[in-house]
């Protein structure tokens, strides 16, 4: 490490984004001592794992990983949580930055007890993004049944006359619409870049339909399907009218190795895929399922393991060949698709009541670039400069991984961060 010895050092450790590599992170750091600032653009830690249903490699649901997690913040003096707040500047070196973060309102204090009095009275509504849009939640919100903090927000397009009716409804006095922006200026000595994936937009994607056919979804969508506090209620139905789907196809790949999208294989796509068949099974013992993909790819033993067992199951399909036209058939709102048996050689067409399409993860730092001097790959990912030190990338801002994999990921970068600030 190249650090000047001669400069002041920071105690502090910055983490960037509150998911489940953040939070690994954070705790990794604090537990042994060194304060950490933990910032979250969103209103609740959590990250993706808090959208999914189950996650590798034990199944369990976000409630698992992420109340323990949860509660060692609590516990942990050294942790400072700040959430809605984004990273606007990075000056300074290793051991000496100084980084601008911008708190966005979130217009109720410390004092909400989640008590959901004010969503009552609310009438406006808006896109509920959490489930992706596919359903709609009141201005006065919690962020889902897992937030942390478990406190409400405000919505800023509330009406004027909802805001008088929530304030009038808060037994605690917790709505204050007065709240502003604030920026503020942190001294820490190293920043671990948490800041995870967002699923590629697959309305980018022409020949697969998705945006133009209602019957075509994601598959974080259908993790929300699935998921009981989603949008059906964990209920996986058509979104066009709300049937049981008895034939479901998969579109493995969708957007990944491709060179006009996604030119790498996003890693988890396959096995996310794989456990779909399992909550489709779960609900629908008789319905045919076809996964079109161009290999699978099953990482590790336990993995290749839960591969072999669904193949075993008499009515999902693994058909080796890419998804390459997608249409809707008049009137039914059922799917076809058109795809070649890569190894009989034969072009396919089929016709399904519901097509998921397996879209890769894209690193957030791609789409929104931190302000702060690091390296990107092509692909948008953060590559780690060891010799120089003091910012580092964990997670998938640094690789596609699945969460064993960034855990493992994040615990060696609060090391190298905590390197950074120890004098030789």
């Amino acid at each position: 490490m190249t650090t000047d010895n001669s400069a002041p050092v920071s105690g502090s450790i910055m983490v960037v984004g509150g998911g489940i590599s953040g939070l690994t992170t954070a705790l990794e750091a604090a537990e042994v001592g060194y304060e950490v600032f933990l910032v979250e653009k969103e209103a609740s830690l959590g990250g993706r794992v808090s959208q999914l249903k189950h996650y590798f490699p034990k199944l369990c649901p976000p409630t698992c990983g992420l109340e323990i997690n949860y509660r060692r913040i609590k516990d942990n003096k050294h942790i400072k949580v700040l959430t809605m707040t984004e990273v606007q500047n990075v000056d300074g070196s290793p051991g000496d930055y100084t980084v601008t973060v911008k708190t966005a309102p979130r217009y109720v204090n410390e004092n909400c007890t989640a008590c959901g009095e004010c969503a009552k009275v609310c009438e406006t509504e808006i896109s509920n993004e959490f489930n992706f849009g596919m359903d709609r939640r009141k201005a006065a919100y919690l962020p889902h049944n897992m937030a942390f903090p478990m406190r409400y927000v405000m919505d800023p397009s509330m009406s004027t006359d909802d805001r008088d009716k929530v304030k009038q409804a808060c037994k605690y006095d917790a709505v204050d619409f007065d709240m502003e922006e604030k920026t503020i200026d942190l001294k820490v000595g190293a920043i671990v870049w948490n800041t995870g994936w967002k699923p590629y937009d697959a309305t980018r994607i022409d020949n697969l339909g998705f945006g133009r056919y209602q019957n075509v979804v994601t598959n974080m969508m259908l993790e929300r399907l699935a998921s009981l506090n989603g949008p059906t209620q964990g209920k996986i139905v058509r979104p066009s009218d709300d049937k049981a789907p008895e034939t479901i196809a998969f579109a493995q790949c969708a957007g990944s190795r491709d060179e006009n999208h996604l030119p790498y294989c996003s890693y988890i796509c396959c096995m996310a895929s794989l456990k779909h068949a399992t909550y489709l099974r779960e609900q629908y013992p008789d319905a045919k399922i076809y996964i079109y993909y161009i290999d699978l790819r099953t990482p590790g033993l336990k993995y290749e393991r839960f591969y072999a067992k669904l193949k075993e199951d008499k009515n999902i399909f693994f058909v080796k060949g890419k998804v390459a036209e997608v249409s809707e058939e008049d009137g039914t709102g059922n799917i076809n698709l058109v795809a070649e048996d890569t190894i009989s050689g034969d072009k396919i067409r089929q016709t399904v009541d519901l097509l998921v399409l397996a879209t890769g993860m894209q690193p957030t730092a791609a789409v929104d670039k931190p302000a702060a001097d690091l390296t990107f790959d092509a692909d948008g990912f953060i590559v780690n400069d060891f010799s120089k030190g003091g910012m580092f990338a964990a997670g998938c801002a640094n690789k596609p991984a699945d969460v064993v994999t960034s855990n493992q990921n994040a615990t060696g970068m609060a090391l190298k961060a905590i390197q950074t600030l120890v004098r030789r």
